[in-house]
């Protein structure tokens, strides 16, 4: 019998395109889809023909971007972002490799491959043929039936009836209706808001299709399910349209005309060797499988064909080869073999940490692994009376000649914490854009893995085994360490070169492990588009109130003065409140107080926990020396030192954001550190209040409200508080209510308490301590939580079941983080990490959703005309926008719109984000 196999070659397309490093063809032209594309297209001609493989086949491509489904509805797809620079030039070469195979590719103008896909399919079965359809498309799963079935390469697995039943709930024919009601966030089809996958399914297993269920919702029981059907009835309706497959589309070729008659050596053999595809040349001439792992791009495919990915082999690290560019003959043929690579890692050397005062000494960069160079720029001698400059070009003739390089899309620049070089680079009159950042992809694939973080020596030692020369090796230290503008050109061409050389070499191991360990879905939509905004920001800082802050250092220095007068009453002598052996001594020893307990040193323990509890238990003094810490930290790290961070010529501070500061995924921010001011507290404003606009401007504060406890209600699947948050209403009381069946002050308060501690784990002894209560009474608080919110329950434990099983929590991004203390022996440091972890997915897809709005505010403020808006700050679940007084009422809208679908299309949410928008003069007025 007939067996029909159609292939789905757009979703090869970028399955290649993302499981391999940017390579480009023997003409310069990015071919890296290209390569992998027809490596997988002969992988699966070979497999096909050595088994029971098709009589027929061919491969269905989408001709372009506009179809029939467009002109139905105007906004389909129209939130999909465009292909990627570098992929769009190889999309006639994939064509070229699909017809080289000497098989049929077929594309037509107004549809998409699917519909193509559908025709044949229905005709091939009218004939009475089976059709294996080559894809894991879940659209085309409604064309399954008893002569048709799926085969998804990737899991070498076969998918008929029984799949669809067991994913979706439904059989393969009503699949379509189901898809209508839950609408898809990536084609942008709206389905019927509030429904999702299990309330679609059950409503299509209940009524049998779409029709019946919105003739019966008029009759339905009350509730926000009816009103959103009869109310988006005709969206409904177009959204069947949009989702069904066409089977009348007409096509080139009949059913016979795709007869397989095996792959014939020409064409194939001219367009291998047109584009140097040596290894596949290779292999038609043995007729078999092979791999020349010598071949760097050969090794590359490898990515393409197994399960785990295969890395290029590597030559050992010698600092005595990389050149010390000192010409402009030098540099010409380095930009060349730049252009040429296709590929190159970049890094400067300044001689400071503050990318904003830094003065740029050198630039680096690496065309491949073993091959680098260093620029020297701002050199001078080390004898800075009498010494001889060191031969090095002028500033202003290396950015002319880099600029063009630094900004082409077909040429990837690699950098290890590369938002650190945008920023010296850009203030020197260079933009560099595409980017790729190693130390990102090593926080997104191992996060909590390892304790010695993301840095180029910790993740050069771990991944590579090799230990990088040292900063202090070639400045020294102490009173005898010197600049990096004075250290020697050949140590700075050692130091500078094996940077570049390293980043390239960790990007080798980095980028095919982004693919294959489920990585490249939050690098690409979270964090790579995050890092340039980030600069961006940091660049640009925000004014503060000189005055104002040393107004407020003088009272915090008076309220620590009586802080202490009372404190050493309390102890009943004077001692030093800051010393934590003397406070020790004084609470334990002198005044006799329950709870001390001594650690390694032999000084008793008076850490933040020691003190609450104590605090708790009505020990007067505990709680004095807590306001007084409060006090000490507050004006040392911000009233003080904030003064001496504003930069001399912006007249503003610019804090330092880090993308891989925190394990969960949050930004973390330093020089100042933003994150830790107090966020309800009356000092905590005054703080914020010196953080103030230019004039004609005004501060505009825009919070996400209760985000994490609305990503609970999504994640954990707890529909009264999901229909809480649908409804408006106060989710605290909600709570309140469903917990102790009244609302007051104390039950709403309690209620507030239990909410956000559930998330984070809290033991019942933590939550006692929290309500003031003894541990029984809370251990039945968080049962009845339990009882009533049983989703939240089932959460917790499939999370930990989760990450004992596998190691690693993820967000609905995909963002891993790994706990390897969760089957600790030493049950504290086990408990804690079970803590983290049931809390990580939730507070990790609350850091995605952020960053998302983040790299999505810039075009949308620009696209609405608003260019004198300025994004400045991000500090846990707020952004902090500086806007001219003309601009406000205009950005309102769109900031809260771009920041309420940051979700979207990638993950639709059943719950609304709630965004807060305050404006004044200062950071605190805006709250």
């Amino acid at each position: 019998m007939p067996h029909l196999y159609l292939v789905d070659g757009s979703g090869y397309i970028f399955r290649a395109y993302h499981q391999l490093p940017p390579l480009t063809n023997r003409h310069g032209t990015p071919a890296g889809a290209v390569y992998g594309y027809t490596a997988m297209l002969w992988k699966l001609a070979d497999a096909l023909d050595k088994a029971e493989g098709p009589t027929h086949l061919a491969v269905v491509l989408d001709k372009g971007s506009h179809t029939f489904r467009n002109d139905l509805y105007d906004k389909y797809k129209a939130q999909r972002p465009p292909p990627p620079e570098d992929l769009i030039p190889q999309f006639p070469l994939i064509r070229e490799a699909t017809r080289a195979f000497s098989l049929p590719c077929i594309e037509e103008e107004g549809f998409e491959a699917d519909d193509i896909i559908a025709t044949y399919t229905c005709r091939a079965v009218e004939a009475g043929w089976d059709v294996t359809i080559v894809s894991s498309d879940k659209d085309l799963m409604q064309l399954i039936q008893p002569q048709v079935d799926m085969l998804d390469t990737m899991k070498n697995e076969r998918r008929g009836a029984e799949y669809v039943q067991t994913k979706f709930g439904v059989r393969p024919d009503q699949l379509g209706d189901v898809l209508a009601l839950m609408g898809d966030a990536v084609d942008n089809v709206p389905g019927v808001p509030g429904i999702g996958a299990k309330t679609a399914a059950k409503l299509i297993v209940e009524y049998d299709n779409l029709d019946a269920v919105l003739a019966a919702a008029p009759d339905m029981k009350p509730s926000k399910m009816r009103d959103s059907l009869i109310e988006h009835e005709a969206m409904a309706r177009l959204s069947r349209k949009l989702v069904a497959l066409h089977t009348d589309t007409a096509v080139p070729h009949t059913l016979d005309e795709l007869k397989l008659e095996g792959i014939p050596p020409e064409p194939l053999r001219a367009f291998l060797e047109d584009q140097g595809f040596k290894t596949l040349l290779s292999r038609m001439a043995a007729h078999a499988p092979g791999r020349e792992t010598a071949d760097p791009v050969a090794a590359a495919v490898a990515v393409a064909e197994s399960d785990t990915p295969d890395f290029i082999e590597l030559p050992p690290i010698d600092c005595g080869t990389y050149e010390t560019v000192t010409t402009l003959d030098q540099l010409d043929a380095w930009i060349a073999e730049s252009h040429a690579s296709g590929t190159i890692a970049i890094d400067t050397e300044t001689d400071s940490l503050d990318s904003m005062a830094a003065n740029l000494v050198g630039i680096c960069l690496a065309t491949k692994p073993g091959r680098a160079c260093y620029i020297p720029i701002g050199h001078r001698s080390s004898d800075d009376m009498f010494g001889e400059v060191p031969p090095q070009l002028p500033l202003a003739e290396v950015v002319a000649a880099l600029r063009l390089l630094l900004v082409d899309p077909g040429v990837l620049k690699i950098g290890h914490n590369i938002k650190y070089d945008l920023n010296v680079l850009i203030r020197h009159g260079l933009d560099v854009t595409p980017i790729d950042d190693t130390m990102v992809m090593s926080f997104d694939l191992d996060a909590g893995q390892s304790l010695a973080g993301h840095g180029m020596d910790e993740v050069a030692h771990a991944v590579l085994e090799h230990t990088c020369i040292s900063f202090k090796d070639v400045t020294g230290t102490g009173k005898k360490a010197i600049s990096f503008a004075q250290v020697p050109l050949p140590e700075a061409t050692r130091y500078g070169g094996e940077d570049a050389d390293v980043t390239w070499r960790l990007w080798t191991r980095f980028k095919p492990r982004l693919a294959y360990e489920g990585g490249s879905r939050v690098y690409e939509m979270v964090d790579r588009p995050l890092i340039p905004v980030v600069a961006g920001m940091e660049r640009a800082g925000i004014k503060v109130d000189r005055d104002h802050l040393s107004r407020l250092s003088g009272q915090f220095a008076q309220e620590m003065a009586r802080l202490e007068e009372e404190i050493q009453a309390e102890a009943g002598q004077p001692f030093q409140i800051g010393s934590t052996q003397q406070l020790g001594a004084i609470l334990f020893d002198k005044m006799g107080l329950k709870g001390g307990k001594k650690g390694k040193s032999g000084a008793y323990s008076t850490d933040v926990t020691v003190l609450e509890k104590m605090k708790a238990e009505g020990v007067v003094i505990a709680g004095l020396v807590l306001d007084w810490r409060q006090l000490s930290k507050l004006k040392s790290t911000y009233t003080d030192a904030l003064q001496q961070q504003i930069d001399r010529q912006t007249g503003r501070v610019h804090t330092s954001y880090s993308l891989t500061g925190a394990q969960t995924g949050r930004l973390s921010s330093t020089d100042p550190n933003l994150q830790n001011i107090p966020i309800r507290t009356e000092t905590g404003r005054q703080i914020r209040d010196a953080f103030i606009a230019e004039p004609g401007h005004v501060i505009l504060a825009a919070d996400y409200s209760q985000i994490e406890l609305r990503l609970a209600a999504h994640m954990a699947d707890v529909p009264p508080l999901r229909d809480a948050f649908l409804r408006g209403e106060d989710i605290h009381a909600a709570t309140a209510n469903e917990l102790f069946g009244e609302v007051n002050r104390d039950t709403r308060g309690r209620a507030k308490t239990i909410n956000f501690a559930i998330l984070y784990g809290i033991s019942r002894w933590g939550l006692a301590g929290r309500l003031e209560i003894d541990a029984d009474e809370a251990q039945a608080m968080i049962s009845r939580y339990f009882e009533r919110f049983p989703g939240i329950s089932a959460y917790i434990n499939d999370t930990l079941e989760g990450v004992r099983r596998r190691g690693h929590t993820e967000t609905l991004f995909g963002r891993k983080t790994w706990f390897p203390q969760i089957k600790s022996p030493i049950q504290h440091v086990r408990q804690g990490a079970e803590r983290a972890a049931i809390n990580a997915p939730i507070q990790g897809t609350s850091a995605d959703i952020i960053k998302r709005a983040m790299a999505r505010m810039g075009p949308a403020l620009t696209e609405a005309g608003l260019t004198g808006t300025k994004m400045l700050l991000q500090v846990h679940d707020e952004l902090v926008f500086e806007v001219p007084e003309s601009e406000v009422e205009a950005a309102k809208p769109v900031i809260e719109r771009v920041m309420a679908t940051a979700a979207e299309p990638a993950i639709t949410l059943n719950v609304p984000l709630a965004i807060e928008i305050g404006t004044g003069a200062s950071w605190g007025a805006a709250h």
